[in-house]
């Protein structure tokens, strides 16, 4: 695989069609299955990459080079994606075994890795938490982003990130407590 360079970046500000395929085959299949990771269709996550990948083109003026190009354009797909969904008022997707998993688990994050736990009842509880809520725990759970590039996807305060995170766990481990305890009997 082609990685992309600078020069690659310069072309496509210039609008080189040829470099700007290069750049969407590299990274059209990631970027589908982040925003698929969001949405629960595929004919949608195809429209939220296109609608990405547009907009990173339009944009590319303010790609500074401070991350990489995968990390920028991963990001205004996430947004593309949450975009999309706020609109539709759609449901997060269901997640996939392999793309479960605990970023900087602590002690108080325990509970999220129980054996009593099942992966159906996470997907189940982090679908029915609070839109306010879902998207902080999906994007530190999940997708893995600190509280500083939370606050930037979302476009509030890095307090009120930390803040939904920890209400959203809170939540979440009252909902898996009360789906554990409602199999026990």
């Amino acid at each position: 695989m082609k990685v992309v360079t600078l020069d690659n970046i310069q072309l496509c500000k210039q609008n080189n069609r040829k470099a700007q395929m290069q750049v969407y085959k590299q990274y059209c299949d990631a970027m589908y299955q982040v925003a698929l990771r969001f949405v629960n269709h595929t004919a949608e996550a195809e429209d939220v990459v296109q609608d990405a990948f547009i907009k990173a083109f339009t944009k590319l003026h303010q790609f500074k080079g401070d991350v990489t190009f995968g990390a920028w354009l991963k990001r205004i797909v996430i947004n593309k994606s949450i975009d999309h969904l706020k609109s539709k008022k759609q449901r997060l997707v269901e997640l996939d075994q392999v793309h479960l998993k605990v970023i900087d688990t602590d002690t108080s994050d325990k509970w999220l890795v129980q054996d009593s736990t099942t992966l159906d009842q996470i997907k189940e509880a982090i679908t029915s938490l609070p839109e306010k809520y879902k998207y902080v725990v999906m994007l530190y759970l999940i997708e893995g982003y600190d509280h500083q590039e939370i606050s930037e996807i979302l476009n509030i305060t890095q307090v009120a990130s930390r803040t939904q995170l920890s209400r959203g766990k809170t939540k979440l481990q009252d909902l898996l407590k009360h789906t554990n305890y409602g199999q026990r009997y």
